[in-house]
């Protein structure tokens, strides 16, 4: 995939190993500390980092002090080769924290289903990827970000707790989330809302638990231009009355009636190796639940499934359109944790433990 690269980035490219984008799902890797990075993995450049505490780039207009200082326990430091170490002792004290928190009564009739969500607008365009290319603004395809709005190539978990501005309807999520721009023709074609929806896949979600500040994890792979043999990957559709209507010329695309919606939904990772933030390719750190519906011994520890449903508005012309990453089959989603810790955790404590619906605000 061609990448627009700034001189000062692809000056800075040379000393890092880089990958074209995201990846597809690697089977996933042991939860080594210090696994070695192939030339394939997207490697963060580590060696321009240095801590994530150290790295405080210049505060956005919105940006806020509103949400307190993240505590020394949430900024490991990042290790050369792009596995991000998690403080084990303070992981531990908020696992403990978090089980012993009596859950809420359950009241009305909720629908069981453990799930709660947070609805989103789009808030900018730039060609930033703050988990592939930290601080190298530019070195990206272009992306259409939601939820925080100070989110660009300099983000840090520190930075998008301080910004205080989200497109999300959510005040105390200050997570990043981003996909590739839809285009047709050169011009954006923006999604008229996106859900994120925060659920759980496994048998039991009873033992799910918040994920840590600042994790990240990218999910789909940008260089990615053709179907899986089965015909049954990376694929947009049509939904409400009338739904598809035939195919774009390219077969890419479906057509939708007018009275549909074109909408696309990618689904996250759901079991951490319950050790770093982040690794080489933003996937190995995570897994999916097994064939048993649990997580697997690689990947222990259960955190919520993160879905985002994508509706772009009616009578969304399909002809000619394509993603800032090539064909539909590049479709692929980033997600940075950024949620203020009693919130979340609620929301986990009291819906996905407890296998109920819950709203945007928690409440059943």
């Amino acid at each position: 995939m061609t990448r627009r690269l700034r001189p000062v980035a692809a000056v800075l490219l040379l000393s890092v190993v880089l990958a074209g984008g995201c990846k597809d799902q690697p089977t996933p890797a042991a939860a080594a500390d210090q696994p070695p990075a192939t030339a394939e993995e997207s490697v963060e450049p580590a060696q321009l980092v240095g801590t994530p505490a150290a790295t405080t780039p210049s505060p956005s207009p919105s940006a806020k002090a509103a949400p307190p200082t993240p505590s020394a326990g949430a900024r490991p430091p990042v290790n050369k080769g792009g596995w991000i170490k998690i403080d084990q002792a303070a992981q531990a004290a908020r696992t403990k924290a978090f089980f012993a928190r009596k859950p809420k009564t359950v009241t009305g009739n909720p629908v069981k289903v453990p799930e709660f969500n947070v609805g989103c607008k789009v808030s900018h365009h730039n060609d930033d990827d703050p988990i592939v290319f930290p601080l190298l603004p530019g070195a990206s395809h272009n992306h259409t970000f939601f939820g925080n709005k100070s989110t660009d190539a300099s983000s840090t978990y520190e930075s998008l707790m301080r910004a205080t501005a989200t497109s999300c309807n959510v005040a105390d999520d200050h997570s990043a989330y981003w996909i590739p721009t839809l285009l047709q023709k050169g011009k954006v074609v923006d999604p008229k809302e996106v859900t994120v929806y925060y659920g759980s896949r496994l048998k039991d979600p009873s033992k799910t638990q918040p994920f840590p500040p600042g994790l990240r994890m990218i999910t789909g792979d940008a260089r990615k231009q053709t179907d899986t043999p089965d015909k049954q990957g990376n694929h947009f559709w049509c939904a409400g009355i009338g739904g598809e209507t035939g195919r774009t010329a390219d077969g890419l695309f479906p057509v939708c009636a007018k009275t549909a919606e074109l909408v696309r939904q990618v689904t996250f990772f759901d079991c951490w190796d319950g050790k770093h933030l982040d690794s080489p390719d933003h996937k190995a750190h995570m897994a999916m639940g097994d064939h048993t519906g649990a997580c697997p011994k690689s990947h222990p520890v259960p955190v919520p499934s993160v879905s985002f449903v994508i509706a772009y508005p009616l009578s969304t012309n399909t002809n000619g359109i394509t993603l800032s990453s090539g064909t539909s089959f590049s479709m692929h989603a980033d997600f940075f944790n950024a949620w203020e810790d009693s919130p979340l955790a609620a929301r986990v404590r009291n819906c996905l433990n407890q296998g109920v619906k819950c709203n945007s605000q928690g409440n059943f």
